[in-house]
């Protein structure tokens, strides 16, 4: 009864206005990220996180939220129109929804993935409201060495799982780990990895370093891209967009389905929309009476993925709110959208801040009814922007880029830096390095650090005592069989190619 008085009082929250309008920026700002191809929400997040350094924190959560969420339907335009995916996790849909688009279906296709992504974000969140108060009584109970543990895993699945090369993600984690060491260590007061420059005394901004690695490098990997493209049916009426008997039929199961994996995987580190997407489709692919279809036209292989993107990208708040440990890069700059505000994300998250934590869980409803709203009869204009030149997107991106990381501190230093890490991220990224693992090393580094010297100290440099706790002693068994697992892999992969 408690989770639905204070779910209440969360969409009382959600509901002002003021809270409302940020609500609808996001998601407008978002559908926009997704249907042009080439920026995602990576790079859009870190372009408006400048922004909510004035904002309250609620309404600047609700912002980035849905802006976050608003990619996963807008991604799936370009996909089904024009088979190219505005965002990652939107590529399967290119499978089955390009075909139908061709075969004169581009309005249903659109339609089910539209609906799918709402019933897959509700069941999303209704998830969160069990599981999230849940966890976070659980982690009451853990301790220093218990988080320690806890951050070592997460660091290791989300820097293997959802990267081409595991053992370049751990190395990008370690780096950003090694960044977030950068400035005045908290307890000895002395400044650490400097190298002389008074204006890193107090470390690397999170905006500088995240507009570099995904604005800033998105720009140059992209600037040279075709604009050669050609859209179905920029034609689509609502009336179009009807959807038969037999495909909503063909549809409903494959939703659910969708939905449950997506919210699993969601939950789990490294895994996120991209995974659960494709594991969807998989599955139905698996299960269907005629597995031929699929490829040429499907429903079931726009409806599944679609829900599973919508479901993971909701359940990714999860273990961000309950235990402060973001299970990707989105999630780590959610996590830095929260210190920005002096707000400790984590188990006290909900008891110290209830309306923040409610309000936000509320405005996942108002703002996936919103975009449910917004698609339908936006459609055409969605179709007519994907017609907007590259050369034009991206200078305005750049521009947007410095002015926000210029206005954080009002320091021309930290551009400098912004536009450094760029240049180093685009050219790590030519040699199959990823940055999101440099991201999350260097947001939950200091996090990392300091419950690694709160343990020592209370075991008084003992490190024995990571292996005398249960819930310490199964994270790192995980941590040694990943460990295994991807060197083992990596070896017979060399063997393999010799």
């Amino acid at each position: 009864m408690n989770k639905f008085i204070s779910l209440f009082d969360g969409f009382v929250v959600a509901l002002e206005p003021i809270n409302l309008l940020y609500s609808f920026i996001g998601v407008f700002l978002g559908n926009v990220v997704g249907v042009l191809p080439g920026i995602g929400p990576l790079a859009a997040i870190s372009i408006l996180l400048p922004i909510t350094y004035n904002l309250d924190p609620t309404a600047a959560l609700m912002m980035l939220a849905g802006l976050y969420y608003g990619a996963q339907y807008g991604g799936a335009i370009t996909s089904i129109l024009l088979n190219i995916p505005g965002v990652t996790s939107h590529a399967v849909t290119c499978f089955d929804g390009y075909p139908m688009a061709k075969k004169g279906l581009a309005a249903q296709a659109l339609l089910i993935s539209m609906f799918a992504s709402f019933i897959g974000a509700s069941v999303g969140i209704i998830l969160i409201i069990l599981f999230t108060p849940f966890l976070t009584g659980i982690a009451f109970k853990f301790g220093a060495v218990e988080y320690t543990s806890i951050l070592m895993l997460g660091l290791l699945l989300a820097s293997t799982v959802s990267v081409s090369s595991p053992l370049k993600g751990i190395a990008m984690m370690l780096l950003g780990l090694v960044a977030g060491l950068i400035g005045t260590d908290i307890n000895s007061g002395i400044v650490r990895f400097s190298f002389g420059f008074a204006e890193l005394n107090d470390g690397i901004a999170v905006v500088a370093i995240a507009m570099g690695l995904f604005g800033i490098s998105d720009v140059l990997r992209n600037a040279n891209r075709d604009n050669n493209r050609e859209t179905i049916d920029s034609n689509i009426s609502i009336k179009s967009m009807r959807l038969n008997r037999n495909g909503r039929k063909k549809s409903i199961m494959p939703i659910l389905r969708g939905s449950v994996i997506g919210s699993l995987f969601g939950i789990l580190p490294g895994t996120g929309s991209t995974i659960a997407s494709f594991m969807s489709y998989a599955i139905e692919k698996k299960i269907s009476l005629s597995p031929r279809r699929f490829g040429h036209g499907a429903i079931e292989g726009v409806a599944g993925p679609e829900a599973a993107n919508s479901a993971a990208a909701q359940t990714a708040f999860i273990p961000t709110m309950s235990i402060g440990v973001p299970g990707d890069a989105v999630m780590a700059l959610m996590l830095g959208a929260l210190m920005i505000q002096n707000i400790q994300p984590g188990p006290q998250l909900i008891n110290e801040y209830p309306l923040i934590f409610w309000g936000l869980i509320a405005s996942f409803w108002v703002g996936n009814l919103l975009l449910l709203i917004l698609n339908v009869p936006l459609i055409g204009c969605w179709t007519k922007m994907l017609s907007i030149p590259y050369r034009l997107i991206f200078p305005i991106v750049l521009f947007l880029i410095c002015i926000g990381v210029y206005s954080t501190n009002a320091n021309i230093f930290d551009v400098l830096i912004a536009l450094a890490i760029g240049v180093f991220s685009y050219s790590l990224s030519r040699l199959g390095f990823q940055p999101a693992p440099l991201l999350l090393g260097f947001v939950l580094g200091p996090i990392f650090e300091e419950n690694l010297r709160r343990a020592m100290l209370l075991s008084r440099g003992d490190a024995a005592v990571f292996l005398t706790n249960p819930i310490s002693v199964m994270c790192l068994f995980i941590v040694v069989i990943v460990l295994i697992y991807n060197v083992r892999r990596k070896l017979i992969l060399s063997y393999d190619v010799k």
